[in-house]
Protein backbone atom coordinates (compact mmCIF):
# COMPACT_ATOMS: atom_id res chain seq x y z
CA UNK A 1 0.00 0.00 0.00
CA UNK A 2 1.60 3.29 -0.65
CA UNK A 3 1.85 6.15 1.12
CA UNK A 4 -1.04 8.68 -0.62
CA UNK A 5 -3.46 5.52 -0.51
CA UNK A 6 -2.86 4.83 3.24
CA UNK A 7 -3.88 8.41 3.81
CA UNK A 8 -6.34 8.16 2.20
CA UNK A 9 -7.85 5.59 3.84
CA UNK A 10 -7.08 7.49 7.52
CA UNK A 11 -9.03 10.26 6.14
CA UNK A 12 -11.70 8.89 4.89
CA UNK A 13 -11.91 6.01 8.31
CA UNK A 14 -11.37 9.84 10.48
CA UNK A 15 -14.26 11.79 8.43
CA UNK A 16 -16.78 8.61 8.48
CA UNK A 17 -16.08 7.35 12.45
CA UNK A 18 -13.46 9.64 13.83
CA UNK A 19 -11.39 6.74 14.01
CA UNK A 20 -7.68 8.17 14.33
CA UNK A 21 -5.33 5.76 12.30
CA UNK A 22 -1.57 7.18 12.35
CA UNK A 23 2.10 6.86 10.79
CA UNK A 24 2.50 2.80 11.92
CA UNK A 25 -0.42 1.75 11.86
CA UNK A 26 -0.32 0.24 7.80
CA UNK A 27 -0.11 -2.95 9.05
CA UNK A 28 -2.90 -2.96 10.50
CA UNK A 29 -4.79 -1.68 7.05
CA UNK A 30 -3.27 -3.86 5.43
CA UNK A 31 -4.68 -6.97 7.59
CA UNK A 32 -8.00 -5.60 7.53
CA UNK A 33 -8.68 -4.72 3.73
CA UNK A 34 -6.50 -7.60 2.31
CA UNK A 35 -9.61 -9.49 2.51
CA UNK A 36 -12.12 -6.96 1.37
CA UNK A 37 -9.93 -6.81 -1.41
CA UNK A 38 -10.15 -10.02 -2.24
CA UNK A 39 -13.64 -10.65 -2.25
CA UNK A 40 -14.00 -7.60 -4.51
CA UNK A 41 -11.46 -9.45 -6.80
CA UNK A 42 -9.13 -6.71 -7.01
CA UNK A 43 -5.56 -7.71 -7.65
CA UNK A 44 -4.17 -6.08 -4.41
CA UNK A 45 -5.08 -3.24 -2.01
CA UNK A 46 -3.77 -0.42 -3.90
CA UNK A 47 -6.28 -1.94 -6.75
CA UNK A 48 -8.80 -1.04 -4.25
CA UNK A 49 -7.89 2.19 -3.03
CA UNK A 50 -7.79 3.41 -5.91
CA UNK A 51 -10.61 2.31 -6.97
CA UNK A 52 -11.94 4.34 -3.83
CA UNK A 53 -10.37 7.40 -4.94
CA UNK A 54 -11.63 7.62 -8.75
CA UNK A 55 -14.73 5.65 -9.28
CA UNK A 56 -18.27 7.00 -8.89
CA UNK A 57 -20.61 5.49 -6.38
CA UNK A 58 -18.51 3.96 -4.05
CA UNK A 59 -20.60 4.21 -1.16
CA UNK A 60 -21.04 0.84 -0.10
CA UNK A 61 -17.59 -0.53 -0.95
CA UNK A 62 -16.27 2.92 1.49
CA UNK A 63 -19.19 1.44 4.14
CA UNK A 64 -17.38 -1.83 4.15
CA UNK A 65 -14.03 -0.05 4.78
CA UNK A 66 -14.98 1.66 7.21
CA UNK A 67 -16.74 -1.39 9.15
CA UNK A 68 -13.72 -3.69 8.41
CA UNK A 69 -11.45 -1.10 10.32
CA UNK A 70 -13.70 -0.48 12.96
CA UNK A 71 -12.55 -2.71 16.23
CA UNK A 72 -14.80 -5.47 17.22
CA UNK A 73 -13.05 -7.16 20.37
CA UNK A 74 -15.63 -7.75 22.97
CA UNK A 75 -16.63 -10.58 25.20
CA UNK A 76 -18.78 -12.03 27.54
CA UNK A 77 -18.97 -9.92 30.46
CA UNK A 78 -15.90 -8.13 29.95
CA UNK A 79 -13.22 -7.35 33.08
CA UNK A 80 -16.46 -8.98 36.00
CA UNK A 81 -15.98 -6.73 38.37
CA UNK A 82 -18.36 -3.62 36.54
CA UNK A 83 -20.71 -6.73 36.40
CA UNK A 84 -20.72 -7.15 40.34
CA UNK A 85 -20.97 -3.02 41.13
CA UNK A 86 -24.12 -3.54 38.64
CA UNK A 87 -25.22 -6.41 39.97
CA UNK A 88 -24.81 -5.18 43.87
CA UNK A 89 -25.15 -1.73 44.02
CA UNK A 90 -25.94 -0.16 40.54
CA UNK A 91 -29.28 -1.67 39.25
CA UNK A 92 -30.62 -1.93 42.80
CA UNK A 93 -30.18 1.77 43.29
CA UNK A 94 -31.97 2.52 40.30
CA UNK A 95 -34.80 -0.21 41.31
CA UNK A 96 -35.08 1.95 44.15
CA UNK A 97 -35.36 5.47 42.89
CA UNK A 98 -37.75 4.49 40.10
CA UNK A 99 -40.08 2.68 41.27
CA UNK A 100 -42.37 2.96 38.20
CA UNK A 101 -41.72 3.30 34.61
CA UNK A 102 -38.97 1.52 32.16
CA UNK A 103 -35.16 1.36 33.32
CA UNK A 104 -33.45 2.90 30.36
CA UNK A 105 -29.73 1.31 29.36
CA UNK A 106 -27.55 1.63 26.42
CA UNK A 107 -24.67 -0.57 25.29
CA UNK A 108 -23.03 1.78 23.28
CA UNK A 109 -20.53 0.33 20.36
CA UNK A 110 -21.65 -3.04 21.40
CA UNK A 111 -20.08 -4.75 18.66
CA UNK A 112 -21.25 -8.25 18.00
CA UNK A 113 -23.88 -8.30 21.34
CA UNK A 114 -22.07 -9.77 24.00
CA UNK A 115 -21.82 -7.26 26.39
CA UNK A 116 -25.77 -6.14 26.40
CA UNK A 117 -26.77 -9.56 26.26
CA UNK A 118 -24.35 -9.77 29.25
CA UNK A 119 -26.84 -7.14 31.03
CA UNK A 120 -30.14 -9.05 29.67
CA UNK A 121 -28.38 -12.74 31.45
CA UNK A 122 -27.66 -10.67 34.36
CA UNK A 123 -31.02 -9.15 34.45
CA UNK A 124 -33.04 -11.79 34.60
CA UNK A 125 -30.43 -13.91 37.15
CA UNK A 126 -30.27 -10.94 39.74
CA UNK A 127 -33.99 -9.48 39.22
CA UNK A 128 -36.28 -12.00 37.64
CA UNK A 129 -39.37 -10.35 39.23
CA UNK A 130 -38.05 -7.01 37.52
CA UNK A 131 -36.55 -7.89 34.50
CA UNK A 132 -39.05 -7.06 32.42
CA UNK A 133 -38.72 -2.89 34.06
CA UNK A 134 -35.47 -2.67 32.34
CA UNK A 135 -35.03 -1.77 28.64
CA UNK A 136 -31.93 -2.58 26.63
CA UNK A 137 -30.37 -0.64 23.64
CA UNK A 138 -27.59 -1.50 22.05
CA UNK A 139 -25.73 0.17 18.78
CA UNK A 140 -22.79 0.07 16.98
CA UNK A 141 -21.27 1.80 13.79
CA UNK A 142 -21.25 -1.43 11.93
CA UNK A 143 -24.01 -2.58 10.25
CA UNK A 144 -22.10 -6.34 9.52
CA UNK A 145 -21.71 -6.22 13.15
CA UNK A 146 -25.19 -5.70 14.24
CA UNK A 147 -26.53 -8.20 11.69
CA UNK A 148 -24.22 -11.01 14.18
CA UNK A 149 -25.07 -9.33 17.37
CA UNK A 150 -29.13 -9.51 15.94
CA UNK A 151 -28.38 -13.44 15.29
CA UNK A 152 -27.31 -14.38 18.82
CA UNK A 153 -25.04 -17.09 17.62
CA UNK A 154 -21.88 -17.18 18.76
CA UNK A 155 -18.88 -20.14 18.08
CA UNK A 156 -16.89 -21.83 20.35
CA UNK A 157 -14.39 -19.63 21.28
CA UNK A 158 -16.64 -16.58 22.27
CA UNK A 159 -18.84 -18.45 24.81
CA UNK A 160 -15.53 -19.65 26.22
CA UNK A 161 -14.54 -15.94 26.56
CA UNK A 162 -15.91 -14.69 29.71
CA UNK A 163 -18.93 -16.39 29.65
CA UNK A 164 -20.08 -18.64 33.28
CA UNK A 165 -20.69 -22.49 32.18
CA UNK A 166 -24.00 -22.36 34.03
CA UNK A 167 -24.93 -19.44 31.79
CA UNK A 168 -24.50 -21.44 28.66
CA UNK A 169 -26.40 -24.75 29.76
CA UNK A 170 -29.28 -22.30 30.82
CA UNK A 171 -29.76 -19.70 27.80
CA UNK A 172 -28.10 -21.24 24.72
CA UNK A 173 -28.35 -24.14 22.75
CA UNK A 174 -25.90 -25.86 20.56
CA UNK A 175 -26.59 -26.23 16.61
CA UNK A 176 -24.49 -27.22 13.51
CA UNK A 177 -23.98 -23.52 12.96
CA UNK A 178 -22.58 -22.74 16.85
CA UNK A 179 -24.40 -21.83 19.99
CA UNK A 180 -28.16 -19.75 19.97
CA UNK A 181 -29.10 -17.76 22.91
CA UNK A 182 -32.66 -18.49 23.72
CA UNK A 183 -34.86 -16.29 22.23
CA UNK A 184 -36.27 -14.62 25.29
CA UNK A 185 -32.82 -12.79 25.74
CA UNK A 186 -32.27 -12.38 22.00
CA UNK A 187 -35.34 -10.34 22.21
CA UNK A 188 -35.11 -8.49 25.40
CA UNK A 189 -32.12 -6.47 23.56
CA UNK A 190 -32.98 -3.54 21.07
CA UNK A 191 -30.03 -2.99 18.11
CA UNK A 192 -29.99 0.45 16.23
CA UNK A 193 -26.85 1.47 14.19
CA UNK A 194 -25.62 4.53 15.68
CA UNK A 195 -22.20 6.71 14.56
CA UNK A 196 -21.18 8.07 18.11
CA UNK A 197 -19.04 10.92 16.47
CA UNK A 198 -22.17 12.13 14.81
CA UNK A 199 -25.44 13.72 17.06
CA UNK A 200 -27.75 11.45 18.31
CA UNK A 201 -31.02 11.82 17.22
CA UNK A 202 -33.90 10.91 18.29
CA UNK A 203 -32.55 8.95 21.53
CA UNK A 204 -34.66 8.54 24.77
CA UNK A 205 -33.16 9.64 28.38
CA UNK A 206 -31.54 6.89 29.68
CA UNK A 207 -30.25 5.43 33.37
CA UNK A 208 -27.57 3.78 32.62
CA UNK A 209 -25.17 3.91 29.45
CA UNK A 210 -21.85 1.66 28.74
CA UNK A 211 -19.50 3.38 26.47
CA UNK A 212 -16.93 0.91 27.05
CA UNK A 213 -13.31 0.72 25.21
CA UNK A 214 -14.34 2.63 22.10
CA UNK A 215 -13.34 6.27 23.54
CA UNK A 216 -9.75 5.34 22.86
CA UNK A 217 -10.32 5.49 19.09
CA UNK A 218 -10.92 9.16 19.45
CA UNK A 219 -9.00 12.31 19.78
CA UNK A 220 -9.94 14.75 22.29
CA UNK A 221 -12.66 16.91 20.62
CA UNK A 222 -15.00 14.03 19.86
CA UNK A 223 -14.39 12.86 23.18
CA UNK A 224 -15.62 15.88 24.25
CA UNK A 225 -18.42 16.13 22.42
CA UNK A 226 -19.74 12.61 22.77
CA UNK A 227 -19.66 12.96 26.48
CA UNK A 228 -21.46 15.85 26.55
CA UNK A 229 -24.08 14.64 24.21
CA UNK A 230 -23.97 11.65 26.70
CA UNK A 231 -24.50 13.83 29.59
CA UNK A 232 -27.33 15.20 28.50
CA UNK A 233 -29.40 12.47 27.76
CA UNK A 234 -28.62 11.10 31.64
CA UNK A 235 -31.40 10.89 33.86
CA UNK A 236 -30.27 12.62 37.38
CA UNK A 237 -28.68 10.03 39.20
CA UNK A 238 -28.12 8.17 35.77
CA UNK A 239 -24.51 6.51 35.27
CA UNK A 240 -22.09 6.19 32.84
CA UNK A 241 -19.54 3.37 32.69
CA UNK A 242 -16.42 3.66 30.89
CA UNK A 243 -13.89 1.26 29.68
CA UNK A 244 -10.99 0.58 32.32
CA UNK A 245 -8.51 2.70 30.50
CA UNK A 246 -10.76 5.43 29.69
CA UNK A 247 -11.85 8.77 31.99
CA UNK A 248 -14.02 11.77 31.66
CA UNK A 249 -11.56 13.72 33.81
CA UNK A 250 -10.01 16.64 31.60
CA UNK A 251 -12.21 15.92 28.63
CA UNK A 252 -15.78 16.84 30.31
CA UNK A 253 -16.45 18.32 33.85
CA UNK A 254 -19.77 17.48 33.88
CA UNK A 255 -19.16 13.76 35.17
CA UNK A 256 -18.31 13.55 38.54
CA UNK A 257 -16.26 9.83 39.02
CA UNK A 258 -18.11 6.77 41.93
CA UNK A 259 -16.25 4.03 42.90
CA UNK A 260 -17.78 1.14 43.22
CA UNK A 261 -16.48 -2.22 44.40
CA UNK A 262 -13.57 -2.28 41.81
CA UNK A 263 -15.11 -0.28 39.52
CA UNK A 264 -15.07 3.67 38.65
CA UNK A 265 -18.81 4.65 37.23
CA UNK A 266 -19.75 8.49 36.42
CA UNK A 267 -22.55 10.87 37.31
CA UNK A 268 -23.59 14.00 36.20
CA UNK A 269 -22.61 16.65 38.64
Amino acid sequence: MNEENFKFICDLVLREAAIVLGAGKEYLVEARLGGVASRHRFPSLNALIDHLRFAPNTLPLQREIVDALTTNETLFFRDFHPFEALKKEVLPSLLARHTTGKIMIWSAACSSGQEPYSLAMLLNEAFPSQADRFQIMATDISTSILRRARSGLYQQLEVNRGLPAPYLVKYFTQTPEGWQINEQIRRSVDFREINLSRPFVGMPKFHFVLIRNVMIYFDIPVRRQILKQVRELLVPGGYLLLGGAETTLMVDDGFTPVNIGRSTFYQVT
